[in-house]
């Protein structure tokens, strides 16, 4: 990729908006202010390029904050991503979004989500996203952020992930995976699933799924269940009458209720991990 292409990517990266794909926006989305926060786009050098990233945090803190790295859906870093980073901030955590599709291409552009599953999506090694959140974890030392009191959370492609990096990083404390995949065919790209590390795990994950959800079966929930085993320090809770993507309040799949509960669990979780602002 040349250096102008890269400028232009990054121009268009994490600027305020929604993918096209999941246009039009529900009445239902949330803003959360940035007032009290440091909240903006930046970037973390990585041996394979500069990581586009958004970040939101408390702007005045005295000691070293809790770092909640957020992991995008397959729409990227959009919007309602970049929402819930804010969220976190104001509870008091240094969140950090980074757009791990960003060498692949910009899956704002795209009106069809089968079509950025096979370009874009699927073209994204899961060895680069976990090289590129050791990366991510790190540099949030330089910005105000405590990495030995970190955890992950991801959403949908990103509620994969969470699982994942929960097996390749000793130093995180904590994860939250929402409705993020289990289980599937592995490719050279994506060889392991959350299912195939269970029992592995190097922190405890919290896994909150939708019981009506079309594509995440609670038969593959009862079978991440039993491969956690009865005495894991991990575990999942499922939410009966929520759809896939309940927390996405843009989406028609929004559940307020399962959504602010969800959150809530996410919060307690995260403090009983030790990963809590002081």
């Amino acid at each position: 990729m040349t250096e102008f292409n890269r400028r232009q990517i990054l121009a268009t990266l994490l600027a305020s908006g929604f993918a096209l794909a999941v246009r039009p926006v529900a009445a239902s989305t949330v803003y959360t202010s940035a007032i009290g926060l440091k909240a903006c786009p930046d970037e973390v050098p990585t041996a394979s390029g500069k990581l586009p990233v958004y970040l939101a945090g408390p702007e005045k803190a005295d000691k070293p904050l809790p770092v909640v790295i957020v992991v995008q859906e397959i729409f990227g870093v959009h919007e309602h991503i970049q929402d819930l980073c804010r969220r976190l901030a104001h509870a008091g955590y240094l969140a950090i979004a980074p757009e791990l599709f960003f060498r692949q291409g910009d899956p704002r552009q795209y009106e069809d989500i089968q079509q950025l599953i096979r370009e874009l999506v699927g073209k994204v090694p899961d060895a680069q996203v976990m090289s590129d959140l050791d990366a991510v974890l790190a540099w949030s030392a330089s910005q105000g952020g405590d990495p030995q009191r970190a955890a992950i959370t991801g959403f949908c492609w990103g509620g994969r992930i969470t699982w994942l990096y929960a097996a390749h990083n000793p130093q995180l404390r904590a994860g939250v995976a929402w409705y993020g995949r289990l289980g599937g065919e592995p490719t050279a790209l994506t060889p392991t699933f959350p299912l195939d590390v269970a029992a592995r795990l190097k922190a405890p994950v919290l896994g909150l799924y939708a019981g009506r959800d079309k594509g995440i079966s609670l038969e593959s929930v009862e079978k991440m269940r039993s491969a956690l085993g009865p005495d894991s320090r991990s575990k999942i809770i499922v939410y009966p009458d929520a759809e896939h993507g309940f927390n996405a309040d843009y989406r028609p799949s929004f559940n307020a209720t399962a959504s602010a509960a969800a959150w809530q669990e996410m919060l307690k979780w995260f403090a009983a991990k030790g990963v809590a602002p002081r």
